[in-house]
């Protein structure tokens, strides 16, 4: 199994401004989900709104693509200015300039959140509202965090399109999400990226991966694991595999009512339910199939 498709609803969103068009983007979405929970526990900690938090990553690193971002863990453009932990340079404003370097984006949320807190030209935006990510946005520009014209404008654009506003009333964190992303290593490996969809956490395995080593990542049994997944708990996982974190749903998504999934050549029952997160049992019951069915390319399946 080279290859697990896993389907997500395509927005085609446009917001165009005068210098620059911001379309709603899967990459983005995922650089939300991956990050929204330390933008909030930032935001109970340090009383800056988490969506201001969230836009300055996603337009600031490219939503994690940015070389800075990739290098040296910076999210949010933070040059040196008297820092004294390691550092890496880019050329931005002029060549070669220094710019801050953390060994793991949690510690790039976390210093961005220093940096505005403790920085007098900013303290005029604490007396702002949480949920006013507006005047945050043009308070950022006119306070000189960067130089570029559209600044505040591209902010609250991110903001409206990716609707980060609605995590600026949020109650709290999830702490699942923010553990795992304190470390940035395990045994000398990058961790896998974390993503949610249909309730759940997934992740995506890699070249030898099982569920032992993926259990020593995510601190969560390797039996449980295989359970969830509905594996022996001695299977080696295939590249690109979908590894489920938490049992899987009976259903997909509220967006799929209705819907079918057509059959590709490949797909087994196993593989689709893998990749809408459902139960295997489940999808054979919503089709009314017994469990020695023979999918044939071209079936229509309902998943919820």
């Amino acid at each position: 199994m080279k290859k697990i498709l896993f389907i997500l609803i395509a927005f085609q969103l446009t917001v165009v401004t005068s210098t620059a068009q911001i379309r709603w983007n899967e990459r983005y979405q995922q650089y939300i989900n991956q990050y929204k929970d330390i933008a909030i526990e930032e935001m109970h900690r340090w009383k800056i709104p988490a969506s201001i938090t969230l836009a300055q990553g996603l337009f600031e690193s490219g939503a994690g693509g940015s070389e800075l971002a990739r290098r040296g863990n910076n999210h949010f453009g933070i040059k040196c200015n008297g820092w004294t932990g390691r550092t890496t340079y880019h050329d931005d404003d002029e060549r070669n300039e220094c710019f801050r370097a953390y060994d793991s984006p949690y510690e790039s949320f976390e210093d961005h959140s220093r940096f505005l807190a403790n920085s007098q030209r900013y303290q005029s935006l604490f007396s702002l509202k949480l949920t006013d990510y507006k005047g945050w946005a043009r308070g950022l520009k006119a306070a000189g965090y960067a130089t570029n014209p559209q600044y505040a404008s591209k902010l609250i654009e991110i903001i409206q399109l990716y609707k980060l506003y609605q995590y600026d009333t949020a109650k709290g964190a999830d702490k699942f999400m923010v553990e795992h992303s304190k470390d940035h290593r395990v045994n000398g490996q990058d961790l896998h990226p974390i993503k949610i969809f249909n309730k759940n956490y997934y992740l995506i395995a890699r070249r030898g991966d099982s569920f032992r080593t993926i259990a020593q990542e995510v601190g969560i049994s390797y039996r449980k694991l295989a359970k969830y997944n509905e594996r022996d708990k001695n299977d080696q996982l295939a590249e690109g595999e979908i590894v489920w974190l938490k049992k899987k749903q009976k259903k997909a998504p509220k967006d799929y009512k209705g819907r079918l999934h057509y059959v590709r050549s490949g797909e087994s029952m196993y593989s689709i339910a893998q990749s809408y997160g459902i139960r295997l049992k489940n999808l054979y019951k919503m089709n009314d199939l017994k469990s020695d069915y023979q999918i044939r390319v071209g079936d229509g399946l309902r998943l919820r």
